[in-house]
């Protein structure tokens, strides 16, 4: 297996005395690990950063074994975040979070663009921790576990929507989970159009309830809890005033 492809680099780790196993997300072939030979050198580690663009050419022997890669720096990353602790801890969790979620060598585009816009929008404090949420929300989505929030899983009405079904991951309306509303997640405005606006507390909302499915459908099977660095994250945006 060879191939030459543009990626963002989810995270490194050093691996002997001079080498390092980096995670990609690949545009065209998915979540890649590889062992990058020097990696652990002062000249690499700028580009094995979280949301470095490079360009990433692998080759491995067969598709089950760990393959080696060489990269090449594209732009300048995310060396805009270096003094905004607040985002560069909302990068590096949405980079695990892919690493950790998305299946290796499963093509899943439409994550990396995902992705992608993510880590442009990460400069905004007012609008980034809105898209981190409806990218969670597109991290279930890729992996089938996607919500339905388009009507009342109870009527079938489509106003009025301020819950979601911890069980289905479905839509309920106000009146009819009125009577089910210490069981129900609430569900935030924003995440039903992109023209909505985001009230107080929402982005806490919100966070709890792609956490709900994430834990319960991706890490729960694997008999682990949500990752760390997405609790630290929720804490970071509660003592900065976003939950």
């Amino acid at each position: 297996m060879q191939f030459v492809d543009e990626a963002i680099v989810l995270s490194a780790r050093g691996h002997g005395e001079t080498g390092a196993i980096i995670h990609v997300l690949t545009h065209e072939h998915g979540h890649i690990a590889a062992h990058i030979a020097g990696g652990a050198s002062r000249r690499m580690k700028p580009y094995l950063q979280a949301g470095a663009h490079v360009e990433f050419s692998y080759r491995a022997r067969s598709s089950d074994q760990l393959g080696s890669a060489t990269i090449e720096p594209v732009g300048e990353g995310a060396s805009d975040l270096l003094d905004d602790p607040l985002a560069l801890t909302g990068l590096q969790t949405a980079c695990l979070m892919t690493q950790y979620c998305l299946p290796e060598r499963e093509v899943h585009v439409g994550a990396y663009h995902a992705l992608s816009a993510l880590m442009m929008i990460l400069p905004h404090p007012e609008i980034w921790p809105a898209v981190y949420v409806r990218f969670e929300a597109g991290l279930l989505e890729a992996l089938g576990f996607g919500l339905d929030l388009s009507a009342c899983a109870v009527t079938g009405d489509r106003d009025d929507l301020i819950y979601v079904s911890p069980r289905s991951g479905r839509a309920v309306s106000r009146s009819a989970g009125e009577a089910y509303k210490d069981k129900l997640l609430k569900l935030p405005m924003f995440m039903l159009s992109s023209q909505g606006g985001v009230q107080a507390g929402d982005i806490g909302l919100g966070l709890e309830l792609t956490g709900h499915f994430l834990e319960r459908n991706v890490f729960h099977p694997l008999n682990k809890p949500l990752p760390e660095i997405r609790v630290r994250l929720m804490q970071t945006l509660s003592d900065s005033g976003y939950m």
